[in-house]
């Protein structure tokens, strides 16, 4: 186990970005993510459909910081609160000095380079303060936007996993994006 701790909750700041804790009045937020298809359809996880389903989210990502078993912050632009954006750092496996990365967008900010900035952020974050050895991305093989960004930021194609997850009556294929601190 880690002696890092992802409490007190940090904020990340880049140039135009600031990552801030999430809380409840981000919930119409979470719900327009959570809830919609075309974002979803490279995660397997179920819809959100009620607002008590957008707050049990939010709920549950606060658990995983207050357990230490992961972190998200809400993606903001400078000088404006809403959040736009979700992103963080999940499945932490302390004793291999690895996490997960991940990212979802609202659609009316795609294609800016908000998410290239954000994985920087957690690149930073993930090797320069929880001290982590390896970092992963674990993508659908369709979602090439996502597999861009993570080139653009150097992570290297580690695996392409054939049926490996089954969700909503199908198998899907999973690819594995990793980077190695250097």
């Amino acid at each position: 186990m880690s002696d890092f701790f992802f409490l007190p909750f940090k904020n990340l700041e880049s140039e135009r970005l600031i990552l801030r804790q999430i809380k409840d009045s981000d919930v119409s937020e979470i719900f327009a993510l959570r809830s919609n298809p075309e974002i979803m359809k490279y995660i397997p996880r179920p819809l959100v459909t009620t607002i008590e389903e957008a707050l049990g989210h939010i709920k549950m990502i606060q658990d995983k910081i207050d357990t230490n078993e992961g972190i998200n912050w809400a993606v903001t632009l400078r000088g404006n609160d809403k959040l736009i954006g979700i992103v963080g750092h999940y499945r932490v496996k302390w004793e291999h000095f690895r996490s997960e990365i991940g990212y979802m967008l609202l659609p009316e900010y795609s294609g800016q380079g908000i998410i290239t900035e954000v994985v920087e952020l957690l690149v930073d974050y993930g090797f320069n303060k929880m001290k982590m050895h390896s970092l992963e991305a674990i993508i659908d093989p369709r979602n090439h936007a996502s597999a861009r960004v993570l080139e653009k930021n150097k992570f290297i194609k580690e695996a392409h996993l054939i049926e490996n997850e089954f969700y909503n009556g199908e198998f899907l294929d999973t690819i594995i994006y990793s980077l190695i601190k250097k």
